[in-house]
């Protein structure tokens, strides 16, 4: 099918995403094209991102700006205290592996993270995200939004473009996942600003502060 050119000074046509591999469905962000763009015009970024490495992912912004980045995987953690029988112990470890200064950090990837842990885990690592974000530093993260789900699997968000990601899943030792109401995640980053806040249809509210 032919597309009619745009007109002179009108934006092109938004392009159909490009297909992604099998077993990965590809997923549309409304947030994280609101996290690029409050990120826009920074010539250095420093990011903290609580999964695990991507590749891809590390490409994608350091094709945007100069980036440092600090890769934890506390997935890792949450499973290896799982098999373990020790998720009360969360509360104690996730925190203490943020050791960057205060107000170092222009962005947070939590990704899904707080679906989780228990509340003594949340509040005691979203108080350390919080401590580690510059003034206007900006933090990204997606909280189940139904009740009754038990989180069975890992989802490694691979940035497919600006708009998509691409879902690769991983088993987990099976949790009951924590379901927050808006207000209470928004007591768990006090500090912070809600900038953007989007519910899915996938029953997941993807939300994006602001540090004052």
């Amino acid at each position: 099918m032919l597309r009619r050119a745009p007109r002179p000074g009108e934006p092109p046509p938004e392009a159909a995403p490009r297909p992604a591999p099998p077993g990965e469905p590809l997923v549309a962000s409304r947030a994280f094209p609101k996290v690029l763009s409050a990120l826009g015009g920074r010539e250095r970024l420093t990011f903290i991102d609580l999964g695990p490495a991507v590749g891809s992912n590390l490409e994608f912004f350091a094709d945007r700006a100069a980036c440092k980045f600090y890769i934890d995987d506390l997935f890792a953690e949450i499973e290896a205290q799982a098999r373990a029988g020790a998720r009360e112990t969360l509360a104690t470890i996730l925190p203490a592996r943020l050791t960057q200064p205060d107000g170092s950090v222009d962005a947070v990837l939590c990704w899904d993270i707080f679906d989780f842990l228990d509340k003594p885990a949340s509040q005691g690592l979203a108080r350390e995200l919080v401590r580690v974000l510059k003034p206007g530093g900006i933090l990204f993260g997606l909280f189940a939004n139904q009740i009754g789900q038990q989180k069975k699997q890992y989802t490694k968000f691979i940035i497919h473009d600006e708009s998509h990601f691409r879902h690769r899943t991983t088993p987990a030792t099976p949790v009951a996942c924590q379901v927050l109401p808006n207000r209470d995640i928004i007591r768990l980053f006090d500090g912070l600003l809600v900038s953007d806040s989007f519910l899915l249809l996938t029953h997941t509210r993807e939300i994006v502060f602001r540090k004052k």
